[in-house]
């Protein structure tokens, strides 16, 4: 009998190519490398389970991969939009207001931009968001509302051209 690891080398050798053909095929070449990892890493975690037929069940690991990195993808785009739509109007076209959003966004520290992530991208309520990074609910809402001014101040200076 294979152990583990003999498994999956073997698993790897015999299908990645081809996984990797099926993640290009839907999501393009750049992102697909990303895709085939994420399906062995699940591939390994279940690995007590294995399927005896294991390409079709690695394709359909791939199909929720690329499922969950697109919904991921909508909801940052969807936080974005959110931004935009809250950054003062100025003469601004919605192109340069969402450039100005993803701008404010990104100019937040690591930490800000996690804490707004886990509730707007994640989807994640405070007891969750708190359990994720290691603090108390009522630590992590103070945390959130101190990053949302934060953003609300780095929104309003990348709508005015970035100058405070």
């Amino acid at each position: 009998m294979r152990d583990d690891r003999e498994w999956l080398e073997d698993m790897w050798k015999d299908h990645a190519g081809k996984v990797y053909a099926y993640a290009a095929r839907r999501v393009g070449r750049d992102a697909a490398d990303d895709v085939v990892a994420d399906t062995f890493v699940v591939a390994w975690r279940n690995r007590v389970s294995r399927p005896s037929h294991e390409l079709p069940w690695l394709y359909g690991v791939a199909r929720r991969v690329i499922a969950d990195r697109r919904r991921s993808g909508e909801r940052l785009a969807h936080l974005v939009d959110r931004l935009a739509e809250n950054a003062p109007a100025n003469d601004f076209h919605d192109a340069d207001r969402r450039l100005a959003a993803a701008a404010a966004l990104e100019s937040l520290s690591e930490e800000d931009r996690e804490l707004l992530l886990l509730a707007a991208w994640e989807g994640l309520g405070a007891a969750d968001a708190a359990r994720v990074l290691g603090v108390t609910a009522p630590s992590y809402r103070m945390r959130l509302s101190r990053a949302r001014r934060r953003l609300a101040k780095a929104l309003a200076t990348e709508s005015a051209g970035g100058t405070p």
